[in-house]
């Protein structure tokens, strides 16, 4: 792999903030507390000490060139999700091509069933944390028993001096159905809704960014809700395509990844920052090169059946400027 992007200046008045799904990033060791099993070495998905660091090395890959191409520079913020624990978030961070980043993270346990997280890298360069806090979802089984999912990860601090608070999100899954689990995604959209709801109390000019793989796209009431209700932008509503997405499933492509931003990024001033763009990272390293499923997310396992790959989601990403 060759980085593409080596001769473009650095433009230090341009941040990216990305989202990465980052597909099963698990750890090797058993943890007792989480469904792990499967990403063991001596399961049958055999995890082994190789593979993971393939992974690692190619997740870091990936996320040292997300906005480089308009930047010069990796991300100054990016939200991850299918983190199984710090750990992992370490290994990634001393891998090939992070290492040299300087990358810090936000990262708490939830008490998701298959034992997967949310997170956030920061560079500390460029951005300060002020404050973290993380919130559940309240969800119950058909048996009324408790249905825990990833928490909602909030994230406070000065992005080149200025103000921004974070919402990362991974939201339940259409495992069962789309119509089956839109209640359980419509909870987690009332629980960020809140979120914004109590920062523009203390402050109806803070500045947010809701970021995540919502399983829903831009078009589902999930999302209209938080956009109609706060007053969001979400400049993914127009960028699926028949031939782009952030997923794949049953040759359809959706976009599931997103970045939504308060309006007040379109406030035009030399010292804030403004929204420039937002795109999907589908660089073609990141894609599956040949064969039935050509151009889809290069997978890291495709069932239990290894391929070597990145993720099953592509990244998406926002190019903020002053």
């Amino acid at each position: 792999m060759t980085d593409d992007f080596d001769d473009i200046p650095v433009r230090h008045d341009m941040q990216t903030v990305a989202f990465y799904n980052i597909e099963n990033l698990f750890d090797l060791r058993d943890s007792r507390f989480t469904h792990d099993n499967d990403f063991l070495p001596e399961s049958t998905k055999r995890w082994t000490p190789k593979r993971y660091k393939n992974k690692l090395r190619k997740l870091g890959f990936a996320i040292s060139n997300i906005g480089r191409e308009e930047t010069g520079k990796h991300p100054a913020i990016v939200g991850l999700a299918e983190v199984e624990n710090a750990k992992v978030l370490e290994d990634l961070l001393d891998s090939k091509h992070l290492d040299d980043c300087d990358y810090d993270y936000v990262h708490f346990d939830s008490l998701d069933e298959r034992g997967i997280d949310v997170a956030m890298l920061y560079d500390p360069n460029m951005f300060e944390v002020l404050h973290t806090e993380t919130f559940s979802i309240p969800l119950t089984d058909n048996d009324g028993s408790p249905d825990y999912t990833r928490d909602i990860l909030l994230v406070g601090g000065n992005l080149d001096s200025e103000t921004v608070y974070f919402i990362v999100n991974h939201w339940s899954s259409r495992r069962e159905g789309q119509k089956e689990t839109e209640f359980k995604r419509l909870a987690a959209s009332e629980k960020v809704s809140e979120i914004i709801s109590s920062l523009t109390q203390e402050d109806e000019n803070v500045k947010i960014m809701v970021m995540g793989d919502f399983n829903d796209t831009p078009q589902n009431e999930s999302l209209k809700r938080l956009v109609e209700d706060h007053s969001l932008f979400n400049p993914f509503e127009t960028l699926r395509s028949f031939t782009r997405g952030t997923v794949k499933h049953r040759r359809q492509w959706f976009i599931f990844d997103q970045v939504l931003i308060s309006t007040n990024f379109f406030k035009s001033s030399k010292k804030q920052f403004e929204f420039f763009k937002a795109d999907l990272f589908d660089a073609d390293f990141l894609k599956q090169f040949n064969g039935p499923f050509k151009g889809s997310p290069f997978r890291t396992y495709v069932g239990k059946k290894y391929k070597g790959g990145y993720s099953d989601h592509f990244p998406v990403y926002t190019i903020l400027k002053k």
